[in-house]
């Protein structure tokens, strides 16, 4: 058995050869470019140094309250983005402020160097906290961590400058709440004043006083009311021993202790006494009889008159006869007469007594009405004032706090971490460089080995 071996063609081993030879050359001229770039990059690209620093930005709002004795209370709160569950993150603000041209500016200027030279920061907002990371780069460690210490101090600068402003803005605000309310509380006071001056009530001492007159009398009205009963249940006791009426026997006792009126009745009874003796012996035309006739009426109306001048009303002669007026009374019923006439004088001047209290307590609770009235507008009056007293203390409790808190809106910074002074470089790295340099060399001599096996493989494929 004989094996048929392929016959070689020295054109094509010549060929593959040559091809193999080329890509070996393309491949190590490749490197070797790459390599030496890398190391001029590193040789002749000037260094760059970062200065690493943090702040802390408290997210917090300020609040303080005043207990006002006697007044009331005075809080004053300032309210920021921090607080408040705000989505909107306000370190924001800070890092808008930070990188913004005329801050950037400023500290360049405190390094004499241009605001191209200077750079921008690197501020980094650290999650979940309220860190900011702020880098800046620099050809040297001292040139980039004073870049750092002129950043922070103008950037001071500038956050008291708003501060500042801001603070002047509310105390002015403040200051034009405070006049107003000083105004009112003076208008509250004066009105007050012009009233206690025209109406004479100064507090409520005279209105106690009042009420306690008027409970006086209605106590001394009830002792009157009292006693006038008594009299009146004593004349009803008399009446019923004298067996007769207390107004029969009150009209007999006045006109028995009258003189004239006992001796017009003593003519009268002679008159009327003398024309019944006439009146049986004569006619009564007769001139004797006519004669006594006219005495006996004119002693009548004598009488009459007088009796209506002691009782205060007309009264007829029927009503004469029915009164005990002999003046030859038993001293027993003389002195229930008397006794019934001082009763009688007693309740007539107890019931003056009462009509005078009715009056009086009348007059008195028309005052205390007036009073309560003039009392309710003093008490209206006095919150007023009390109302434009807390205002004022208020506010202006508001404007010396507000002017102690300066960092209500825009919280006091604090650098948690100084700026660093760095030890290496932070580019170039020469490990970044070596690294990206092997990286490189080996996609290339792969890309090279691998499109020369397949331009081999094409080769003999034909």
């Amino acid at each position: 058995m004989s094996i048929a071996l392929p016959k070689l063609n020295p054109h094509k081993s010549l060929t593959n050869r040559g091809r193999w030879q080329f890509y070996l050359t393309l491949g190590l001229i490749t490197n070797a470019t790459i390599w030496i770039s890398a190391l001029l990059y590193l040789k002749f690209v000037p260094p760059t140094y970062t200065s690493h620093s943090a702040i802390a930005v408290p997210g917090e709002g300020s609040s303080v309250n005043v207990n006002l004795p006697n007044i009331g209370e005075a809080s004053y709160q300032n309210s920021t983005p921090y607080s408040g569950g705000s989505t909107q993150d306000p370190r924001e603000n800070y890092k808008f402020i930070a990188e913004s041209l005329p801050i950037l500016k400023e500290a360049a200027q405190h390094l004499s160097m241009s605001s191209k030279q200077f750079g921008k920061p690197q501020i980094k907002l650290v999650v979940n906290s309220a860190i900011m990371e702020v880098n800046f780069k620099g050809a040297s460690p001292q040139e980039a961590r004073n870049k750092s210490l002129a950043f922070y101090q103008v950037f001071e600068t500038k956050l008291d400058r708003i501060r500042s402003q801001g603070v002047t803005r509310r105390n002015v605000a403040f200051q034009i709440a405070l006049d107003t309310s000083k105004k009112k509380l003076e208008i509250a006071q004066k009105r007050l004043s012009n009233y206690k001056i025209h109406s004479g009530l100064n507090s409520s001492e005279r209105l106690r006083e009042l009420l306690g007159t008027i409970e006086q009398l209605r106590r001394q009205k009830a002792e009157v009311l009292a006693q006038q009963q008594q009299a009146n249940d004593r004349l009803k006791q008399i009446s019923a021993d004298l067996n007769s009426s207390a107004q029969l026997v009150a009209d007999a006792l006045t006109l028995k202790t009258d003189r004239v009126f006992q001796q017009n009745l003593k003519d009268y009874s002679e008159t009327k006494a003398a024309l019944d003796v006439l009146s049986s012996k004569f006619l009564p035309n007769a001139p004797i009889v006519v004669e006594q006739e006219a005495k006996r009426e004119a002693a009548e109306k004598a009488l009459l008159n007088q009796s209506q001048f002691l009782l205060g009303r007309q009264i007829s002669l029927a009503s004469l006869r029915q009164l005990d007026l002999s003046s030859n009374s038993d001293s027993a019923r003389e002195q229930l007469f008397q006794q019934l006439m001082i009763v009688r004088a007693d309740r007539t001047g107890l019931q003056g007594q009462a009509q005078r209290l009715d009056k009086q307590i009348i007059q008195f609770e028309d005052r205390l009405k007036k009073l309560t009235e003039q009392e309710n507008t003093l008490d209206a009056l006095k919150r007023d004032v009390e109302v434009a007293k807390a205002v004022f203390s208020s506010n202006l409790a508001k404007l010396d706090l507000g002017k102690s808190n300066i960092f209500g809106s825009y919280p006091l910074m604090e650098i948690v971490t100084e700026p660093t002074l760095a030890d290496t470089p932070s580019w170039p790295r020469q490990e970044f460089v070596l690294v990206g340099t092997i990286l490189c060399s080996l996609f290339v001599s792969t890309g090279l080995g691998l499109h020369w096996l397949r331009q081999g493989k094409t080769s003999t494929g034909k």
